[in-house]
């Protein structure tokens, strides 16, 4: 090439704003791997396609670099911040040393756009733009051409809408290319195809999915199919723009896994060339007699044919046709089945279904594919993911339940009277921390109730202090298989991260850890307080509980029964008494423990003046026998840990005070069964003399008022002084929990709070979700309210570092899922998010149905029976880390809880068996399956192999069996997670959907690349890529690592 030295040193001396790019790099000269010198330190200007290197930015150019046949190669790691422009001509590379990542971007951007090839991309985009620009400029200038009074009055523009069935996607269809032309005659083909859609109101092109890469064919057809959710705004005038690419190397496409602006093309230097494009109406493909459409492909200039692309319709219902032979070259006569969206084949249609189902499920995703089974027919998988509302609703119902028993429980210990010096101190200190978590609730609450936007919590907020109750990208994913000659099935798996306080830290563990430590040490260290073990205070607890709930219900009761006898009502007499009875019985039962006498006792020694006579321990009553013998142990009399005795305390009060609400309930039973035998024998009179009979009539009512008034109002008097002294003693327990762990009791609470927030978001979902598609299955129902939901949880933390910690909190927070009950109930408005009540250790969740799906329940729910949870939790390391902690760390904290939970979890199944029919199952699923299963389950917990992959597939395949509730979790239910869930999406249809055993890779690789867990990754960290690296993938089990160029630079 000839070129002017003196005009290029001229140019190079140009000022700085006279070039497109410049600063400084280190420069070398590269043959193979092998830097020829060390890097040297260049002041570097791009002007065109001519790089000047100088010294520095006063001197001479020492060397121009023309830009022309090379290309650049950039590295993807997160540290390496050089690039290599490699030249055709064989001359040695260039390397170039950036200061930093963002920089080296920046030049590969403008090195790879500055040479002709560059250029001349850059004119075919904007050729394709014209064209699609000129594909709609035909109705645009229709409408210029109208007068203005008739363009005013058609306002906005009219589209024809996609007739569908409701709760169903609106569109669907499939692809397939014949006679792709490649650019060089020996090349194969790797392609995929990118889909776009024209919005006819904004005619702005919207990139919106892709399918998989097909390898080594011209005539490829892919098993990723498109489809548009019941909300996507898509209509007959809608126009759908395909465009197929070649790509050359899989690692280096990274334009498919990150976000580029919709209109913007991908640089032809990103591992990937343009083969041709075609567009199609919506309407054209919906109104087709044979429901396809052949497509020419063209070059962006709009001249050359490449090849033809098919596009198939997905209607509901459509069955196979053809067989799958020659999958890869031969597409023509296949015809793909729309998978069915709901389970119930008669009974509730989707728009019944759809208004509950709603208030609790938003933003769907969906994915179709297909796939060919072992006998070479097709089936049809549609993949979904949706966010959940109940991330955000469950957490504030549950804080706000928090602050109100907080509220309770500070004002129960102000009720506590007049103490003694030191106690009354103590219940300041209290109050004081009290008052202070009490005031952190509530500005998280606050905090909460401003919340707008979407309903999930991405991974990168997992750390926020105001979210820390909100489960970590709680989702719903469900799989509905359609195969030919098998029933249409729904596979559903909540996914979520570990419910975890993170921000709190693991720096000193998690709860297990914790909770353990706090008890040793409350029990082991001195404190100026008495010590009551857990399971007094939580006796404790219930029993206010308990006073809370039966004393408006008793005297609610009492006044009816006032009601009834100034009525004269013999019949709502009755009725009365006997709820009457029933609460008193249950009121005086809550009492008849050793603790209450005991904390009596406790508290008027507390009393200002009382002085300490002997000391006891604190018991149970079910603890009385056997704590006597030890009573007198020197260890128990040296701390202030037990109850002082004091000799002027009448210690039988208690049970006067007690037992005179019986004795005012018997009396009342008394008195009214008289009243009772004389309206009988006055009855029998009047037959005689009925005149007599009028006169008596006139005054029984009153009578009857009359005599059971001072009745009842002693019963409430008795009530009062037992409800009185009862809250006060209960009271004094909690003070010395409190007391005795300040302040990091209440930090505990405050942790297990978050916790048990999180955990129990994802539960309320799941159980949703089970209900709604087991209305029809009767024998779920009946398991339901006789047995109760298993709830099996897969976790795939390792027992190292901080991720240890996570799997402390996480298991005690599924622990405490055990005390949720749940109750269904007819909804009566047109809210049907859940109602939570109860307190700590207690909750019922109400779950609202709409009439004509509350109909379809058995009896005994509909009753308000409660529902019993049976959660259980198996953990099983995946990452690298695991490997650190099976070879130089413990992996006990992982043992011990898949050991517990396989007890838990045989338990059940023992229930299952005593209390169902053995015909209760699926007709496919024996007994002896089961039995196996769980036995291959012992062996697997047993043996303690590295990262046995078996036991979460065992335990999840078991779970599906009982009918229970699938839930995956990770740090962050984003990548682990993923892998995870699309292994089990491809087992279960090889295991139970014939997937052709050839295909379970590439089945694998579809849903990993092109499906919904993709989209979860870029809806949490805006890129489409897994945060895993080479080294991290090594230490993957085989089957959980992603497909190549789906992984790589990613924020987790």
């Amino acid at each position: 090439m000839k070129f002017n030295a003196k005009d290029l040193a001229l140019l190079a001396r140009r000022p700085s704003g006279c070039f497109d790019k410049e600063g400084k790099l280190k420069i070398c000269r590269v043959v193979g791997d092998e830097k020829l010198i060390e890097p040297r330190e260049r002041w570097c200007r791009l002007k065109g396609n001519l790089l000047f290197l100088m010294k520095n930015k006063s001197s001479e150019a020492s060397e121009v670099v023309i830009l022309e046949r090379c290309w650049v190669v950039e590295f993807r790691s997160k540290t390496d911040v050089s690039i290599v422009l490699k030249f055709q001509s064989g001359e040695p590379d260039l390397y170039l040393e950036a200061a930093s990542k963002p920089d080296c971007e920046s030049w590969a951007v403008a090195l790879g756009e500055a040479n002709s090839e560059g250029l001349q991309n850059k004119i075919q985009q904007l050729r394709r733009l014209i064209m699609e620009i000129k594909e709609e400029r035909s109705s645009d200038e229709a409408r210029h051409f109208l007068p203005s009074s008739q363009v005013d009055s058609l306002g906005e523009p009219q589209f024809t809408s996609i007739q569908r069935i409701a709760n169903e996607p609106k569109l669907e269809f499939s692809l397939a290319c014949k006679d792709l032309v490649a650019a060089t005659r020996d090349r194969k083909l790797n392609t995929f195809i990118q889909v776009s859609v024209v919005h006819p109101a904004e005619h702005i092109l919207t990139r919106y999915s892709s399918t998989e890469i097909v390898e080594g064919t011209r005539d490829p057809l892919f098993l990723t199919g498109v489809t548009f959710p019941p909300e996507y705004p898509i209509y007959e005038e809608t126009k759908i723009k395909l465009t197929v690419y070649d790509v050359k190397d899989k690692s280096q496409d990274t334009v498919r896994t990150s976000v580029l602006p919709d209109h913007k093309e991908p640089r032809a230097d990103v591992g990937r060339s343009f083969l041709g494009c075609t567009t199609f109406r919506v309407g054209d493909l919906v109104k087709s007699k044979e429901q396809q459409l052949t497509l020419t492909l063209r070059t962006s200039d709009g001249g050359k044919t490449v090849g033809t692309i098919e596009v198939n319709l997905v209607k509901m219902g459509e069955l196979e046709d053809g067989e799958t032979d020659h999958i890869t070259t031969d597409a023509q006569d296949q015809k793909c089945a729309l998978v069915r969206e709901c389970t119930a084949t008669e009974g509730i249609s989707g728009k019944d279904n759809l208004p509950s189902l709603n208030a609790v499920l938003k933003n769907p995703i969906c994915k179709l594919y297909r796939f060919p089974t072992s006998d070479n027919k097709w089936m049809r998988i549609r993949e979904q993911m949706a966010e959940t509302t109940l991330s955000f609703h469950v957490p504030k119902e549950l804080i706000n339940l928090h602050i109100k028993e907080d509220m309770r429980r500070n004002q129960e210990l102000k009720d506590l009277g007049e103490l003694a010096p030191h106690w009354d101190n103590m219940r300041k200190s209290v109050i004081a921390h009290c008052d202070q978590m009490l005031s952190m609730y509530q500005d998280t609450l606050a905090e909460l109730g401003k919340h707008t936007g979407s309903s999930f919590k991405s991974s990168c907020s997992k750390g926020e202090k105001t979210l820390e109750f909100i489960p970590i990208n709680l989702h719903l994913q469900r799989m509905h298989v359609h195969s030919p000659r098998l029933k249409d099935a729904l596979y559903d798996v909540i996914t979520v991260g570990a419910p975890a306080a993170h921000f709190q830290g693991f720096k000193n563990g998690g709860l297990r850890k914790l909770l353990s430590k706090f008890e040793a040490e409350r029990r082991n260290t001195g404190y100026q307080c008495i010590y009551y073990s857990p399971e007094n205070t939580a006796k404790a607890k219930e029993v206010l509980s308990n006073i809370n709930h039966l004393q408006p219900l008793i005297s609610s009761h009492a006044d009816l029964l006032l009601n009834s006898a100034s009525q004269h009502s013999p019949d709502s007499l009755k009725n009365s008494l006997k709820m009457l009875s029933e609460k008193t019985e249950l009121f005086v039962h809550a009492f008849k423990d050793q603790l209450v006498r005991s904390a009596l006792l406790a508290l008027y020694t507390a009393r200002p003046g009382c002085p300490l006579k002997k000391p006891a321990v604190p018991r149970n009553s079910a603890e009385e026998g056997g704590d006597l013998q030890h009573q007198d142990h020197p260890s128990q009399i040296k701390r202030q840990d037990s109850i002082p005795h004091h000799s002027e305390y009448d210690e039988e009060e208690w049970d006067r005070v007690w037992a005179n609400v019986g004795k005012s309930l018997n009396c009342v039973i008394a008195m009214v069964d008289r009243l009772l035998e004389k309206d009988v024998s006055n009855s029998k009179e009047s037959e005689n003399d009925p005149s007599a009979a009028d006169c008596k009539v006139l005054h029984t009512g009153g009578d009857w008022y009359e005599q059971l008034y001072p009745l009842v109002i002693t019963l409430k008097d008795c009530m009062g002084e037992v409800v009185t002294r009862a809250k006060q003693s209960m009271a004094f327990v909690l003070l010395q929990e409190l007391a005795c762990g300040l302040p990091q009791c209440l930090m505990l609470t405050l942790r297990r709070d978050i916790v048990f927030s999180q955990a129990l978001a994802g539960l309320v979902c799941g159980f949703i979700i089970k209900l709604h598609t087991g209305l029809h299955d009767q024998g779920f129902l009946q398991q339901l309210h006789t047995v109760g939901l298993l709830v099996q949880y897969e976790g795939l933390l390792s027992t190292y570092s901080e991720e240890a910690g996570m799997l402390e909190d996480m298991a005690v927070g599924i622990s405490d899922l055990q005390k949720v009950m749940f109750k269904v109930i007819e909804a009566k408005s047109e809210d049907f998010l859940p109602i939570i009540t109860g307190r700590r250790e207690h909750y019922v969740i109400e779950v609202q149905l709409p009439a004509k799906m509350f109909e379809l329940l058995p009896q005994e729910i509909k009753e308000g029976k409660l529902l019993r949870m049976y959660p259980v939790l198996f953990n099983v390391g995946i990452n690298e880390q695991q490997t650190l902690a099976e070879r130089f760390g413990d992996t006990t904290l992982q043992e011990n809880i898949n050991q517990e939970n396989l007890e838990l979890l045989k338990e059940y199944y023992k229930l299952f068996t005593e209390k169902m029919p053995p015909d209760c199952l699926p007709h496919f699923q024996e007994q002896n399956d089961l039995k196996g299963l769980l036995e291959n389950l012992h062996q697997n917990i047993q043996a303690k192999k590295r990262k046995n992959v078996e036991i979460m597939w065992l335990a999840a395949t078991i779970c599906r069996k009982l009918n229970g509730v699938r839930f995956t979790c990770c740090k962050s239910a984003k990548d682990r997670t993923s892998m995870s869930v699309t292994l089990e999406q491809c087992s279960i249809l090889r295991d139970e959907h014939q997937l052709h055993k050839d295909f379970f890779i590439r089945a694998l690789d579809c849903m990993r690349r092109e499906g919904c867990r993709i989209e979860n990754v870029l809806k949490n960290v805006k890129c489409r890529k897994y945060a895993f690296n080479m080294i991290q993938l090594m230490a993957f089990p085989k089957y959980y690592r992603p497909p190549e160029g789906t992984y790589g630079k990613a924020d987790t």
